[in-house]
């Protein structure tokens, strides 16, 4: 569709952990939009942000807040509310795929390949391995690999967990443990309802954790990912199917572990993240950018297809 000139309002910054990766896809946003001859508001999210978006007016929200409560419905519920449009998944969706548990709980009974793993309370950790070891425990609903500790049988945590030693425990009452997948880590995009490539992710030490993510060189991307193509097209079918299975809407991207010694039955999806990051790092703008899409395009693509959606459901 032609979007012709828009006011768009970019939402971006907000209170979370994330907040330093939202302001930075934010600009990137604001600036690729304005590339385009849109006009442009800058909305750094604060307690009064109905007010700022009231006073605004825009003809779209671009969504460019990471976490919560920019991720997980909040915001999208008061959206909703004052009859805005706006980028990336409703508040249905987004309550639902902030929340590892709750995704498991959609896609699993779908044939969508996730780990195992429960809930467990933070004290039991002192106590007793809620698993075997290797295992991996997460914040339920956090984004960017933000409080994850690999647990492994040498590592320098304690055995049990000790209440000193540096972790999510700290910061956390409870936490999902899972097992620890060995093997490669890949990434798949989804954008207008199609899949795009694979990326494989290489740390260049530790795991694909919060600093590796976002800082310069800290991460090779291999894109396309160097792997068998049963695996590619397994994972392209997989994010396809959550994607569609939760009602994403514009773009997301699903992370995947790979044990590479058990071909695709050895593939398990992780999590699938409804607003993906927009920075120069970020992988979604990467594998758009290898189909021959720049940023700019995908910036107005993103848009486009909340524009459609929100058409049709007022038809």
């Amino acid at each position: 569709m032609s979007l012709g000139k828009l006011h768009v309002a970019v939402l971006m910054g907000g209170w979370s952990s994330e907040r330093p990766v939202s302001l930075m896809s934010g600009e990137g946003v604001a600036k690729a939009l304005e590339s385009k001859g849109h006009k442009v508001t800058r909305v750094d999210m604060g307690r009064d942000v109905a007010l700022k978006l009231a006073e605004a007016k825009p003809d779209v929200v671009f969504n460019a807040l990471h976490g919560t409560p920019g991720e997980d419905g909040t915001v999208q519920g008061m959206m909703d509310l004052m009859g805005l449009t706006y980028t990336h998944s409703g508040l249905a969706t987004s309550v639902i795929a902030i929340d590892k548990e709750l995704t498991k709980q959609t896609l699993v009974p779908h044939g969508v390949p996730m780990p195992g793993g429960r809930i467990v309370e933070t004290a039991e950790l002192y106590e007793r391995d809620p698993l075997p070891r290797p295992y991996v425990l997460k914040p339920v609903n956090e984004g960017s690999s933000v409080g994850v500790a690999i647990v492994t049988a040498e590592g320098n945590y304690g055995n049990p967990i000790s209440a000193e030693a540096k972790g999510p425990w700290q910061e956390f009452d409870s936490l999902l443990a899972e097992p620890f997948i060995r093997g490669k880590e890949l990434t798949t995009a989804v954008l207008a309802d199609k899949a795009l490539l694979v990326t494989e992710l290489k740390p260049k030490s530790g795991f694909y954790d919060f600093d590796a993510k976002y800082t310069d060189g800290m991460t090779d991307h291999i894109c396309p990912a160097e792997i068998p193509d049963e695996i590619t097209e397994a994972c392209k079918s997989i994010a396809l199917q959550a994607h569609r299975l939760l009602g994403c809407r514009g773009t997301s991207r699903s992370d995947f572990r790979w044990d590479d010694s058990q071909g695709v039955e050895g593939l398990f999806l992780l999590e699938v993240n409804t607003q993906p990051g927009m920075t120069p790092l970020s992988l979604v703008p990467e594998q758009a950018r290898h189909l021959g899409m720049d940023y700019a395009d995908l910036v107005e693509a993103i848009i486009a297809e909340a524009l459609e959606d929100a058409k049709a459901r007022a038809a």
